[in-house]
């Protein structure tokens, strides 16, 4: 796409920085190769609980931040000076419990945007799911609403949310269950069907390629069509 191609240049220009927040999941991980690869940055830091160990001298410039994420207010320096930043942080209620859930998925999520924005970011790009909604009875997509909303109220001079449904990712701790859920829409969505579910290298193309664009307004919404989209129009 000559248009994306053309954006993606000009960005490169810029000589801008950007941090990752979950850098160890697997959007995160994605997202940090689809960002090496593609070169757009000057600087890339990883931001999170343990220092990571990666093979490749693509990896070599990367620059780490160990937090507390119970006391992020100590690790503000940590979020200082990045252009842009990403956050696919996340646990579930069954790893976590509820209020490890709601602490992981809204609070450290919430004030690591906080810091960010206070620190000089003026983007960031949220990964979310797929029917996220404060005002939902399932606390799983209640708290995925409300941590939008909260960080939308903190004025990020663009604020890009994504709401992916099924991640397809072959994932060797899958339970049986949402290893047979993965299957199927891996099925249904190489015949086209993409409303539900979409390739986790997908969801990492569209969080770059979408990076470069310039949006309509300041805060937008990418649901897993809008996801899938974008994500394979910057190519397999």
């Amino acid at each position: 796409m000559t248009g994306l191609s053309t954006a993606e240049q000009n960005f490169k220009q810029q000589n801008k920085s950007c941090f990752i927040l979950g850098a160890s999941g697997e959007t995160g991980r994605m997202l940090l190769q689809e960002l090496l690869e593609r070169n757009i940055f000057s600087k890339i830091t990883l931001i999170g609980r343990r220092q990571l160990t990666f093979e490749g001298k693509s990896y070599e410039t990367l620059v780490q931040e160990v937090v507390d994420f119970e006391k992020l207010e100590d690790h503000a320096a940590a979020f200082q000076g990045h252009d842009v930043g990403y956050c696919c942080l996340g646990t579930t209620r069954a790893k976590a419990g509820a209020e490890g859930f709601i602490r992981v998925d809204h609070d450290y999520v919430l004030k690591s945007a906080e810091l960010a924005k206070a620190g000089g970011c003026t983007q960031f790009h949220l990964e979310s799911s797929r029917g996220a909604d404060k005002k939902s009875s399932f606390l799983y997509l209640k708290v995925k609403g409300q941590v939008e909303a909260d960080i939308e109220a903190l004025g990020f001079d663009r604020f890009a949310i994504y709401r992916p449904g099924v991640l397809l990712v072959d994932r060797q701790e899958s339970r049986p269950a949402e290893w047979m859920a993965r299957k199927f829409f891996s099925a249904v969505s190489a015949v086209g069907f993409t409303s539900m579910s979409v390739p986790i290298q997908v969801v990492a193309k569209s969080m770059v390629s979408n990076t470069v664009l310039q949006p309509e307004q300041k805060t937008e919404i990418l649901e897993n069509k809008d996801i899938a989209a974008l994500g394979k129009s910057a190519g397999n």
